[in-house]
Formats: C-alpha cells, sequence, structure tokens
C-alpha cells in the first residue's frame, strides 16, 4: 500500500462511521432502526449524487479492495451471528404454526417473485434467465432476522406470543433463504462447481465432530466459565475458517460462518451467548458500515427514468404484497386472530441487511445488473422502514399495543435472541 492509499483508507473509514451513525441516531429519533440511516449513508457516499464526483474522489478504485476486504469480515461476523442467535428451542410448541407462517411467508413471495423476474427479463437480460427467476423469488422471500428481533424487543412485543412467533418463523425462513441461495450459487458455477458444493456434507460433519471439543473448551469438568479472550478468539477463528472453506467449495463465504453458529452445542454456550454476540457486535459495529457503503458505491439512481421507476413500483408491489398476503394466510390458516396475523405479516416484511447480503450476492453471481440491482435496493430501504408505520396504523386501529394484551412469559431462549440481535441490527 502507498502512503496515499493509507491515508485514504482511514479517512474513508472514519467518513464512513461519522456518516453511518450520525443517520443512524437520527433515523432512531424518528422511529425506524439504525439500519436504515446506515443504508442511506451508503446511498448518499455512493454515485447518484454530484454525478458520483464523491464517489470517485474518496473512493478511488485502488482503495476499494481495501474497504472490501474489511466488509467481507463484517459480513461473516454478522452471519455467525444470524447463526447463533437462531434458538432452536423457539420452535417448541409452536412447531405446526411457525412452519404453516414460514411456508405461507417464503413460498407466495416466491411465486410472486418468479412472476415479476419474467417481468424484468424484458429489461435486464442475463446468460442464466432460470437462475434469475429462481433467485428473484428468492430474494423477494427473505426476512432479516436480527432487525426484525430489534423491532420488536424495541415495540415491546418480545413478550407477547405473535413476538415469539415471528422470531421462530423469520428463523425458519432465514436457514430455508440460506440453503436455497446455496443452491443457487451452485447451479450459476456450473457443472465444476457441483463436487465442490458436495464437500458441504463432510464440512457440517467436521463442525458437527469438533462440538464435544468446543464443550470442553467452554464447559471443563461440566461447569459453564467466562467468556474470556482465549475463548473468544477460539470461536471467532471458527467462524472465520467456516468463511473460507465455504469460498473454496464454490459457494459463498457467508455460508460458512451463518452453518458454524447454527451448529455450536447451546448447552456449552448457552450463558455466554449474550456476551458472544455483545463482543463480536461491537466489531461488526465497525465493519458493517462499510459493507453499507461498499455496497452503496454499487448503487447509481441518476439513469432511473419513468420505466425506472414502474419497475420499481411493481417490485415493492410485490415485495410487500407477497410477503404480507402469505404470511397472513399462513397465520390465519392455524386459526390465529386477525390482528395478530397483521402484525405477524408486517414484521416479515422486514429486509434489512440480510436482503442487501443476498442482492450482493446476485450481483457478484452476474444475475443482477447495476440498474437492477439498485432498485432492488431501495426495494429494502423501504419495506424496512415501512415496518415500523405499520405496526403503528395497526395499534391505532385495533386500539393500543399488541404487547399490553398479550402480555405471556417470554421464553427464555426468545428474550436472548432479542438482546442479542440489537448488538448488529
Amino acid at each position: 500500500m502507498t502512503s496515499h492509499q493509507v491515508q485514504l483508507l482511514f479517512l474513508d473509514l472514519a467518513l464512513i462511521l461519522l456518516l453511518a451513525r450520525g443517520l443512524g441516531v437520527l433515523v432512531v429519533r424518528v422511529g425506524q432502526p439504525p439500519v436504515i440511516g446506515e443504508i442511506l449513508a451508503g446511498i448518499l457516499l455512493g454515485p447518484t449524487l454530484f454525478d458520483g464526483m464523491v464517489a470517485d474522489t474518496l473512493f478511488p478504485m485502488d482503495v476499494r479492495p481495501l474497504l472490501t476486504g474489511l466488509a467481507d469480515v463484517g459480513v461473516a461476523l454478522f452471519m455467525f451471528i444470524v447463526g447463533l442467535e437462531l434458538e432452536h428451542r423457539a420452535l417448541h410448541g409452536r412447531r405446526r404454526a411457525t412452519a404453516t407462517a414460514a411456508l405461507g411467508s417464503t413460498l407466495v413471495p416466491f411465486v410472486f417473485g418468479v412472476g415479476l423476474a419474467f417481468y424484468l427479463l424484458r429489461n435486464h437480460e442475463t446468460d442464466q434467465p432460470a437462475s434469475f427467476v429462481v433467485f428473484m423469488g428468492l430474494a423477494l422471500s427473505v426476512t432479516a432476522f436480527p432487525v426484525l428481533a430489534r423491532i420488536i424487543s424495541e415495540r415491546g412485543l418480545g413478550r407477547s406470543e405473535t413476538g415469539g412467533l415471528a422470531l421462530a418463523t423469520a428463523a425458519l425462513v432465514d436457514v430455508v433463504a440460506w440453503s436455497a441461495l446455496a443452491g443457487v450459487q451452485a447451479v450459476v458455477g456450473g457443472a465444476g462447481g457441483y463436487w465442490r458444493v458436495s464437500l458441504l456434507i463432510p464440512f457440517t460433519a467436521v463442525l458437527l465432530a469438533i462440538r464435544p471439543l468446543i464443550r470442553r473448551v467452554f464447559m471443563p469438568g461440566g461447569k459453564a466459565q467466562p467468556l474470556t479472550p482465549l475463548r473468544l478468539t477460539f470461536i471467532l477463528i471458527g467462524a472465520l475458517l467456516s468463511s473460507a472453506a465455504t469460498e473454496a467449495m464454490g459457494m459463498h463465504y457467508i455460508f460458512g460462518p451463518f452453518l458454524f453458529g447454527v451448529l455450536l452445542p447451546r448447552e456449552a454456550i448457552a450463558s455466554l451467548r449474550d456476551e458472544i454476540c455483545d463482543r463480536t457486535g461491537q466489531i461488526t459495529s465497525v465493519l458493517l458500515p462499510v459493507y453499507f457503503v461498499v455496497a452503496g458505491l454499487k448503487v447509481d439512481l441518476r439513469t432511473v427514468g419513468m420505466e425506472g421507476l414502474v419497475e420499481l413500483g411493481a417490485i415493492v408491489l410485490v415485495a410487500v404484497g407477497g410477503k404480507f398476503c402469505g404470511t397472513y394466510a399462513g397465520a390465519r390458516s392455524q386459526r390465529l386472530p386477525a390482528r395478530e396475523s397483521a402484525t405477524l405479516a408486517a414484521l416479515m416484511n422486514t429486509r434489512g441487511l440480510t436482503e442487501l447480503v443476498i442482492l450482493g450476492v446476485g450481483l457478484q453471481l452476474g444475475l443482477l445488473d447495476g440498474p437492477l440491482y439498485s432498485l432492488m435496493v431501495v426495494m429494502a430501504l423501504v419495506t424496512t422502514a415501512m415496518t415500523g408505520p405499520l405496526l403503528s396504523l395497526l395499534d391505532r386501529r385495533q386500539g393500543g399495543p399488541l404487547s399490553t394484551r398479550d402480555g405471556s412469559e417470554q421464553p427464555e431462549g426468545q428474550a436472548a435472541t432479542a438482546r442479542g440481535a440489537q448488538s448488529t441490527a
């Protein structure tokens, strides 16, 4: 690295953190999650404003790979936290309701997304139309689990039956989404990548085999131990090695740490999970804003004309309508009251950073072109921003917050999940 690159790197990091944190604080004051401000920061620093002069001056091409590397580390650790926060016990006592709501929340928007993909193919050609169609259905089916958990906690829904069901449903939707995305990447990778993807089976077996070792590290003699720097380093090494492993398999580096977090033995880290999430979240809180800016540098809204606005309207309409209708229908089929079903449907429309990660994979695979990627990022921003106002509207129409009328005791695992998510959302 030259001296000029070093100067720009540090200047860029300081500017990113300042703008992301500043906008995050501002949007919180209007009832939005901080991730909205951080996404806006990325778009504002991108080529959309001032004809790209800010982006070209502050983020020249020789510095962007350095920022991308930092962003990739942040996303990898973020995916580890997402996997770690998936609470297996959240499904207990509500398996059927969770499965049905998750099916509606995934299948209906997926079908709507497939239909939308055929419409978008007119102006956004790709060499792999079949993979593009599947990817679009998948991109409209996701829910941002960490952002959702934060919204549930901040609105006092954590102790409600609906809040617990939303967390469990989002967890299941996440597992399906990441698994399906891995399959899409395997197909796009071509025949030469299939054998490498098959290595996921022995890789999973290795993660399961080291579970006893993890138990001995965190519970020597069967007794829980404090989270020392050495134990935290052990966990982070596992997450980063898992990233390298899945990237080498021809999949994306995000799958490895997610799977590592999911397969960590829950009984060994039960008392330390919040602390692990908090400490790792302190790292991602610095690195994730870099990811938003790296993503924002690829968002260019300067050329969006009337046709682009029509496409954006169609994307938002399908994304919101498919997710809301599917989740609502799935919840109602299990005799969940209409008000609670509508609240669950509104919550599941949250997309946030999870959507940006998936869109980044689509852009990297060549399934999305620049203009469509930009429109999809705006969709992610809009659908996440509308969750809070939509919940407030439901509260006003139904006579008060849901949590005051459905104040059942929240299971311990779900409470931990909601608390831990606040460090990453």
